[in-house]
């Protein structure tokens, strides 16, 4: 990404925070991640982040997903005993979410639509919808990916401590760590 794509996300971003009654610090906005994965492609894969704590113990974030953004597929494993793996709760505070994780039954017609040629890195299919008001826990070492429907959507994490390096990815090409030009 350049720093471009970057400034004109967290813009886009804080925008929809606005809309959805979510105060912004200048600071916060300023200090928005802004994560494409390396793919290279913010509109259909990425999100953009807001960190409020992030501690050795909990971690609490806003997660803005602009229209049919996608967070690929990926788990939080166990790392050592003093982090067995990231549980994580999601709360939808604006939108509409398909958050997918392992278990029966597959969705029949999932709401999400996987991006062309990228199927083979989709693999579980039980799908919540989250709309504002809904919450889903994930215990640790969960595989799941989640997309915003087509108004894009605004999730609250709750979390432990969250030690993205350690996450893995079902798309090998994924890179976590924004890279911008």
């Amino acid at each position: 990404m350049n720093a471009e794509t970057v400034k004109l996300a967290r813009k886009r971003a804080a925008e929809m925070c606005r809309r959805a009654g979510i105060a912004l610090t200048p600071a916060e906005e300023a200090a928005m991640e802004v994560a494409d994965f390396g793919l290279g492609k913010i509109d259909r894969y990425g999100f953009e982040i807001v960190v409020y704590v992030h501690t050795a113990r909990t971690c609490a974030k806003e997660i803005i997903l602009f229209p049919r953004q996608t967070c690929p597929e990926h788990r939080h494993p166990f790392v050592e005993a003093s982090n067995p793996g990231k549980e994580e709760t999601f709360r939808c505070r604006w939108g509409e979410v398909y958050l997918y994780v392992s278990g029966p039954p597959p969705a029949a017609n999932p709401k999400a639509v996987v991006p062309l040629g990228d199927e083979n890195f989709f693999t579980v299919w039980h799908e919540v919808v989250l709309r504002p008001g809904d919450q889903f826990t994930l215990p640790p070492d969960s595989l799941h990916w989640f997309q915003a429907g087509d108004e894009g959507a605004i999730l609250s994490e709750f979390s432990s401590t969250s030690t993205d390096e350690n996450d893995v990815w079902t798309n090998p090409a994924i890179r976590r760590a924004p890279v911008i030009d």
